[in-house]
């Protein structure tokens, strides 16, 4: 395998098992485990902001080496993002398969007419193309982060400036504003809102140049990682504090990705950053307990992806008794009201999120890297 950043492999880790864990719970888990239904902060807030932030740290070693021609950004932009579509779509496309009633005009109404364009992977695609031309321009590590802040204070500032009187209302915000105009109130997730709407990626593009710094200071020669380790907590620290201090003028919130949550998510990764640095540099058996983080983290995007996939489809597929059930039943024989509904459908999620670690130790063993 060829070298690799073992903290940052371990960092992807941590989020790619957030979202197998908490992607599809079949019932009511703990509240801690479950996103805040508009403003507030939980454990799950942590994984995409941390995805972006870890795309934007690979993107800057990588670039270290050589830049990629910006025919290769947008090809991968646009792979992503069909990918991110073809997700929304499938549901759909299965209907079509199972269900004898669901014709091509059913598909036409609900996937092509209301389908919903945007969501997590076109997010990333779209701030990870953001991100990547910015730090092209821009090149050096104060213009990176001046273009982060600036982006930040735009996107703070627009929701003030279209709704001075109440800037985050879930009903009318700048961010329902764009997503009404494009890509339309029949192709977001909800008629309020979209989570991964247009006008978060500018707050989350934020999150992928944070994700660059961290990885020019990976990669800078000139420091040790002692010095690389007291850089990553000062970052954390720093940006954990502008986080709170600016959440007195803005709600955080994963659902307008606002400047608040960005800020305080990208010093969240900073701070892991330097524990994992600290923890592997002063106790390299410890390198035995992250495997299975590290053997998650080296495929994390395909991971996603098939685990939406798959999820999906077991939700569709007949199970002799109802469409959805597949999934639920499987729930419903196994862990279902052991000891409480939280407690059951918690040890479920985790069951589902331990069963793909076979697959990616079996990846790691032999070196598939799967790039997307």
């Amino acid at each position: 395998m060829t070298k690799r950043i073992y903290s940052l492999d371990v960092l992807r880790g941590v989020a790619i098992s957030i979202m197998l864990f908490l992607d599809g719970p079949p019932d009511k888990i703990y509240s801690i485990l479950e996103h805040p239904q508009w403003a507030g902060f939980t454990i799950p807030d942590i994984a995409l902001p941390m995805f972006a932030f870890a795309m934007g740290a690979a993107a800057a070693i990588s670039m270290s080496k050589r830049e990629p021609p910006v025919k290769k950004i947008l090809k991968r932009t646009a792979f992503m993002f069909l990918i991110g579509v073809l997700l929304e779509m499938e549901p759909f496309i299965l209907l079509m398969i199972f269900d004898a009633d669901f014709t091509t005009a059913n598909f036409f109404e609900q996937a092509i007419v209301h389908g919903r364009l945007f969501g997590i992977i076109q997010r990333l695609a779209i701030t990870y193309a953001l991100g990547i031309f910015i730090t092209r321009a821009v090149k050096n590590n104060l213009g990176i982060l001046i273009a982060a802040l600036v982006l930040l204070i735009v996107s703070s500032a627009g929701y003030h400036i279209y709704a001075p009187d109440n800037p985050f209302d879930e009903a009318h915000n700048i961010s329902q504003a764009v997503d009404y105009i494009f890509p339309g109130v029949n192709h977001i997730y909800r008629p309020t809102h979209d989570p991964e709407g247009l006008y978060g990626c500018l707050a989350g593009t934020a999150s992928v140049l944070f994700g660059v710094l961290a990885g020019r200071i990976f990669v800078d020669n000139s420091a040790t990682t002692r010095d690389k380790i007291f850089t990553f907590c000062a970052a954390g620290v720093i940006l954990l504090v502008a986080g709170g201090i600016w959440s007195n003028f803005d709600i955080i919130t994963k659902k307008l990705w606002t400047t608040p949550y960005a800020l305080i998510d990208a010093g969240i990764d900073f701070i892991l950053l330097a524990l994992f640095m600290k923890i592997f540099d002063a106790f390299p058996d410890a390198k035995k307990f992250s495997q299975p983080l590290v053997a998650l983290g080296i495929n994390p995007l395909f991971f996603f992806v098939m685990n939406n996939a798959i999820l999906t489809f077991l939700y569709v597929l007949p199970d002799g008794k109802s469409f959805g059930g597949v999934y639920l039943q499987l729930y419903q024989h196994t862990t279902q009201g052991l000891i409480s509904t939280e407690f059951g459908a918690t040890l479920f999620c985790a069951i589902w999120a331990l069963l793909w670690l076979p697959i990616a130790e079996l990846f790691y063993k032999r070196n598939i890297i799967i790039k997307l």
